[in-house]
């Protein structure tokens, strides 16, 4: 059927004056990208550029739209109320307000029909590299000869802030290695950004620049709706290639004043509000409106959908009547795995081990990924370092969509920022893994995770100064105590292999939220004493009483990690009446019932000393002001790492000289 574009025109125009009237009743917002990339909505939800069903949001062939340029919320959510999603009108009136499904950006679980959460400018960009990588995986494992279950598309709409951002350029060059062909980049070319016009801060041919990365590119006219709709179909037809649809449009479009200008970005056109909504030929009496005929082109254009989501049902069925096995992996993304599952299939490490928890993260996870067929991971150019390549399949690459092991290249950023576009699909869980120093480059994409509950697991390994030589600029002293401010993010930093089997099952069984595994270089002891199945069970409560006292409690002593080691040496000097607290991973211990806590520090001894390699505030939240904290409150040096540990204090000695101290 022809595009009819006298009807999308219209509903362009009157999803300007949503944006406009939602932006003018709150005073806040940003009216640019909804205003200039109205005709691309229109084309996209009512011209057929996206497959998808309002009424089954989460359909599993769908084609992904993300919004990387999330501050220009009201067009994402101007299109899923026309397109019928659970979106009311109500909610577009209550933009930005205290608990309406309009936040001020986009977020997911928030609002039916969002992929993503984004507003960090070029984060969508790389979600949208994750999303694609789910379904050309999903499409290797689960498509047959007989039946297609997969074949969709990913479209994400950005705009020249996102194409500054390091993290899209990392993601943009990763898909071109992978040849993504179902990933379509509309940029939405103004050539404005927020402070000024774009010649102010970049310069660069955009089409020579992304067909030298490997992109196919198109550029056309962003206001003509015809012209995006041939793209869109074009690019969906390509293979081999990502696609980039350069699209040329004017920013604030519709209101005179501050089309074309830095000032037409945000807010700053509402105020002309009148004066624009006369000239898009809206009601002057009637805000928030949405013609008759307008509705009834979007409910005629949702059966079709329906129907479309309808057929691929059918096909659906049939492929499972003849697929049970593939049925049934499928459906295991959504099945509950317990920690308890995971480490009985783990073995127990010999006795005499001595393993950094690194190498014995290694050995776990080939149990854990064999009772996880949908668990994939990558690395950043590290697999010989973080040890966390799933030995029993291959790469993922264009001959091998099906391969677990993913290789971002050096791009932390992007690879952190794609694994949540994979936890986003929810179809793999991904894992991802560089040095934990460079938690620095991930951490945006990892607060995202926290803000969005993606359960992406992060093993990040030379986690203190014990990574020796390399020095200060490789030894994260605060990174672990950085890490651990971020709400709703999980660090689990075991202390000796059976401690690590116990973090991986507790990362692997959480499915609202992010886990860290912070992993030594170093080679550390088995810490025998305590017996393995406490060690294993601990960890999942994230403390727990490691060495119990013999006498009479007088003093506890805490640790992580590494340290654990110094604590336990340190009990058997003090003698019958000090206990050993292990904390692996404060977040889990912080979620513990009142009693549990009391349990394990008793508020009533107040002798305690902590110990771990980084910076000490904040342990204070279990020692108290009476209590010591032994740390590394500077950065490191250049050694051998036991050295290092010597030089900067972190011993036995000084844990043992920290409580008589204190006596």
């Amino acid at each position: 059927m022809p595009l009819q574009t006298d009807i999308l025109a219209l509903a362009a125009n009157q999803a300007r004056g949503l944006a406009i009237d939602a932006v003018h009743k709150c005073n806040s917002g940003h009216l640019g990208l909804p205003l200039g990339a109205a005709e691309i909505g229109a084309v996209l939800f009512g011209g057929g550029g996206l497959s998808f069903n309002p009424d089954a949001p989460r359909w599993l062939n769908r084609d992904r739209f993300v919004l990387s340029a999330g501050h220009g919320s009201m067009f994402l959510y101007s299109w899923l109320h026309l397109s019928g999603y659970d979106l009311s009108l109500d909610e577009l009136k209550n933009f930005r307000a205290l608990h309406s499904k309009t936040p001020g950006h986009p977020e997911f679980h928030e609002t039916p029909g969002v992929e993503a959460t984004t507003g960090p400018l070029g984060q969508g960009v790389a979600n949208a590299t994750g999303l694609a990588l789910s379904i050309q995986a999903a499409a290797a494992r689960f498509n047959t000869a007989e039946h297609t279950i997969f074949d969709s598309h990913v479209i994400a709409l950005a705009g020249d802030g996102c194409l500054q951002e390091g993290v899209a350029m990392e993601a943009i060059a990763f898909a071109a290695h992978q040849k993504l062909d179902n990933l379509i980049l509309i940029y939405d070319s103004n050539d404005v950004t927020l402070d000024a016009m774009a010649d102010k801060s970049q310069s660069g041919d955009d089409v020579k620049r992304f067909k030298a990365i490997g992109w196919d590119v198109q550029l056309i006219d962003g206001h003509d709706l015809v012209a995006v709709s041939k793209a869109v179909n074009k690019a969906k037809k390509a293979t081999g290639k990502p696609q980039l649809i350069i699209a040329k449009t004017t920013i604030g479009k519709g209101i005179p004043e501050v089309a074309g200008t830095a000032k037409g970005h945000g807010e700053g056109g509402a105020k002309f509000s009148e004066g624009a909504r006369a000239g898009l030929n809206l009601p002057a009496d009637q805000h928030f409106f949405v013609s008759e005929d307008v509705r009834a082109y979007f409910a005629s254009n949702k059966k079709k959908l329906v129907r479309n989501y309808k057929k691929w049902g059918k096909t659906f069925e049939a492929w499972k009547a003849v697929n049970p096995e593939k049925a049934a992996l499928l459906d295991s993304r959504n099945a509950h795995v317990s920690a308890a599952h995971l480490l009985e299939k783990t073995p127990l490490f010999p006795a005499d081990a001595k393993l950094a928890t690194r190498a014995a993260g290694q050995q776990v996870l080939q149990a854990v990924a064999a009772e996880l067929p949908l668990l994939i991971g990558g690395s950043a150019d590290l697999y010989g370092s973080t040890l966390n390549y799933i030995a029993a399949d291959k790469d993922f690459d264009e001959t091998n969509r099906a391969g677990r092991n993913i290789r971002f290249g050096i791009r932390e950023h992007a690879m952190a920022a794609i694994a949540n576009g994979v936890a986003y699909d929810g179809i793999f869980r991904p894992s991802v893994a560089t040095f934990l120093v460079f938690a620095d480059y991930s951490r945006p994409a990892m607060r995202l995770a926290a803000l969005a509950k993606l359960p992406v697991v992060y093993i990040y390994t030379h986690d203190s100064v014990g990574v020796g030589e390399d020095g200060p600029t490789h030894q994260p002293v605060e990174t672990v105590s950085g890490l651990r401010v971020i709400p709703g993010f999980d660090v689990i930093r075991p202390g000796d292999p059976e401690e690590t089997a116990g973090a991986y099952a507790a990362a692997l069984e959480r499915t609202d939220g992010p886990t860290l595994l912070a992993l030594s270089r170093q080679a550390l002891p088995l810490l025998n004493d305590i017996p393995a199945h406490i060690r294993r069970a601990g960890v999942l409560k994230g403390a727990y009483v490691a060495v119990q006292e013999t006498a009479p409690l007088t003093t506890i002593l805490l640790a992580s990690g590494s340290e654990l080691q110094y604590a336990v040496n340190a009990a058997k000097v003090l003698g019958a009446g000090a206990r050993v607290v292990s904390v692996p991973c404060f977040e889990r211990f912080n979620r513990q019932t009142a009693d549990y806590k009391e349990a394990i520090l008793p508020s009533a001894v107040r002798k305690r000393v902590a110990i771990e390699a980084g910076v000490t505030g904040l342990w204070y939240q279990y020692v108290g002001l009476d209590g010591k904290v032994i740390g590394i409150d500077r950065f490191g040096m250049s050694a051998p790492g036991a050295t290092v540990f010597k030089e900067l204090g972190i011993t036995t000695e000084a844990v043992v000289n920290a409580v008589q101290s204190l006596s």
